[in-house]
């Protein structure tokens, strides 16, 4: 059996005739037609203003922090078991992470430590000039007192919705949670245009100036004109292109990955020792993408530990991850020019320490699934 990969890409019906048109017209070059319209189309998917299409989803984060005025000196605060895109940023502005441990009910940053840490962070008389607050694996964090510690202080939240495109909670779409929010759209993600990102909010002015620092802030003018430091951060028509198509198959990749964890949950139901992510749904209702399935491993209960487990799927040629090693445990912020502090921690190792991402892509065959399935319930002794 061919190699049975993590995530993969999932081209769908439109996309090569979308591409097509862009070479047809010659629009190759960044912006053009369909990044327009895959701005728009995106916001209105998310049910949100504004959007500035660019060619990552760090790209994203590290234009929100700046559009925030984040810069030296400053902290900001950010969920610990995440992906490493969303600490980089900060460090691009010269500012300190400030690393928050996960909850158990959503594997996302703790709301209570959040507003413990807040409430200490006023009385030094230096609140964080920003929140950066994951969804992970397509899972919404528990926004309503996320929200709620942060207005309190005044402190502004971007979401890093990168993971969880696709996802509601309590009613509402990843996305809208934040002053600002992004997306990723990179070869793993639930849909991809190969590599890009977007950049949300309902402040037109700020997407406005995101997309002038991201054509390098050229300034209206017949030559090339510029007053301060811009980036090369825009996507291209070709890559835009391939959104356009991915976005309108979003609705079915979900299900797709909802049904892959459905079929997941329903093989290891008589397993000992083998439990899921949980899924926050808000009070009005919700759901996670599943965009990873993710497991957690008891290794005394299933008799066999998460390594075990997945060196096993690596014989079998299937890929397997273990879930984010948070952020306060990585070397380039545990010490240096860039060590942060840290909130809590212990859940976040914890389920780094046991967890195991599982291949989940929509466009698994049933045969795979098999092949994983078995494999995983073989190392049980």
């Amino acid at each position: 059996m061919p190699r049975i990969y993590l995530s993969s890409p999932h081209i769908g019906p439109d996309e090569e005739g979308l591409v097509r048109e862009a070479f047809a017209t010659n629009w190759v070059a960044p912006l053009g037609p369909h990044v327009d319209a895959f701005e728009r189309e995106l916001a209105s998917y998310v049910g949100i203003g504004h959007a500035a299409a660019l060619s990552s989803g760090t790209a994203a984060l590290h234009l929100a922090l700046r559009l925030l005025d984040v810069g030296p000196d400053d902290e900001v605060i950010c969920s610990s078991l995440t992906f490493s895109a969303s600490a980089n940023p900060i460090a691009y502005q010269g500012a300190r992470p400030v690393f928050v441990d996960a909850e158990r009910a959503t594997w996302n940053l703790d709301p209570v430590l959040l507003a413990e840490e807040l409430e200490r962070s006023a009385k030094r008389g230096k609140l964080p000039k920003a929140a950066v607050v994951v969804d992970i694996y397509g899972q919404s964090a528990d926004w309503g007192p996320i929200k709620a510690a942060c207005a309190r202080y005044e402190v502004p939240i971007v979401e890093d919705a990168a993971e969880a495109l696709g996802a509601t909670f309590d009613g509402c779409k990843c996305g809208t949670f934040g002053k600002l929010a992004v997306f990723s759209f990179n070869g793993n993600k639930i849909i991809t245009t190969s590599g890009g990102g977007m950049l949300v909010s309902d402040d037109k002015s700020l997407v406005d100036r995101a997309r002038f620092l991201a054509t390098q802030a050229r300034d209206p003018a017949p030559h090339y004109e510029h007053s301060e430091i811009g980036f090369n951060y825009r996507l291209s028509n070709v890559c835009a292109a391939i959104g356009r198509g991915q976005l309108r198959v979003l609705d079915e990749r979900v299900a797709a990955r909802r049904r892959v964890f459905t079929r997941y949950q329903q093989a290891f139901a008589d397993l000992p020792g083998i439990t899921f992510m949980p899924e926050a749904t808000g009070g009005k209702g919700g759901q996670s993408t599943r965009w990873l399935t993710c497991v957690v491993v008891d290794e005394e209960a299933f008799g066999a530990s998460r390594e075990d487990v997945r060196a096993a799927l690596v014989a079998r040629d299937i890929e397997a991850r273990p879930v984010w090693k948070p952020m306060h445990l990585q070397p380039v912020f545990r010490a240096g020019a860039h060590q942060a502090r840290v909130v809590g921690g212990a859940v976040a190792e914890d389920l780094f320490a046991r967890g195991l991402c599982l291949p989940s892509g929509s466009n698994l065959k049933d045969a795979e699934l098999d092949e994983i399935i078995d494999v995983v319930r073989a190392c049980r002794r």
